[in-house]
């Protein structure tokens, strides 16, 4: 079975699959190996690890296809990745989803901002018509050609039109083919609670560390209904702090400083594959 096969599988199932943020094939080796159920690639840190830019919409489809495409070849469970606005209209969606598909990512979300977007928790978005929105999530269920490859519609209606007008998108989204409806930046607790029962198919929940949507526990996420959550950020911002903090060490002090648990080079290799690629050299070597 496919990747997107073991996701489907995952979201007939009870329970929250959790879904941290890799950027980069660390990361989601990381997560893999720390017992995840699935990686999400997020977007702001493939933009940020690649570039060096903001969530702005200055990266292109085939930047971020080829960041999915090498992390899903370096894990073993499924990778949910970020495709933004889809790249265009719904030409430019069939051919995003087929781009994807054929790097082995199990699930993407097209949203509704209008292009170039921006991260779902800065001021000033602006989304396209409703039917517009829904002729691209049309176009990529439609044109998906592996059954089980999960579309996920994601609106970012809340701050621009209103929470009543993203049920209405959500649920016209999961109509048009959706599997999954992802209603972003949610403003109050009761939003969060409510969601998921106002809206009629499996929801994801956005959990961003400093955005516009109130804390929430992953405890507090299941309870809700939400059926995935993703946590595009953490590693991100934990990376950067932990590097900030040791640059700044060694400018301060002169001495590189010491870890808590510090790493052989050995052990650090081991984090991505040594042992297996010993083993298969054992096996051929002269």
């Amino acid at each position: 079975m496919g990747a997107s096969g073991v996701l489907r599988e995952m979201l007939l199932k009870e329970g929250l699959i959790i879904a941290p943020g890799a950027y980069d094939c660390v990361t989601a080796k990381l997560i893999d190996q720390a017992g995840f159920p699935a990686v999400y690639m997020t977007g702001a840190g493939t933009s940020a690890s690649r570039l060096g830019f903001p969530d702005y919409g200055l990266i292109t489809m085939s930047e971020m296809v080829a960041n999915a495409g090498a992390i899903a070849a370096a894990v073993r469970v499924p990778v949910i990745a970020d495709a933004d606005t889809g790249y265009g209209n719904e030409l430019n969606v069939a051919r995003t989803v087929r781009e994807f598909e054929k790097r082995g990512v199990a699930a993407i979300h097209i949203e509704d901002q209008v292009f170039p977007k921006k991260c779902g928790h800065l001021e000033h978005k602006e989304i396209v018509p409703r039917a517009e929105f829904l002729s691209k999530i049309s176009a990529a269920a439609g044109e998906r050609h592996d059954p089980d490859f999960v579309i996920i519609a994601r609106t970012d209606a809340i701050a621009v039109a209103g929470f009543d007008e993203a049920i209405v998108r959500a649920n016209d989204a999961l109509a048009e083919g959706a599997d999954v409806a992802f209603v972003e930046a949610p403003q109050t607790e009761e939003q969060l609670r409510v969601i998921p029962r106002l809206v009629k198919g499996p929801c994801l929940l956005n959990i961003v560390q400093g955005g516009k949507s109130p804390p929430v526990t992953l405890k507090q996420a299941q309870a809700f209904g939400y059926r995935i959550a993703i946590l595009p950020t953490m590693l991100l911002a934990a990376v950067i702090e932990t590097c900030e903090l040791v640059l700044r060490a060694i400018t301060q002090s002169g001495a590189i400083p010491a870890t808590e648990h510090p790493l052989t080079i050995r052990e650090l290799f081991e984090r991505f594959g040594a042992d297996e690629w010993d083993q298969t050299q054992s096996r051929y070597k002269a």
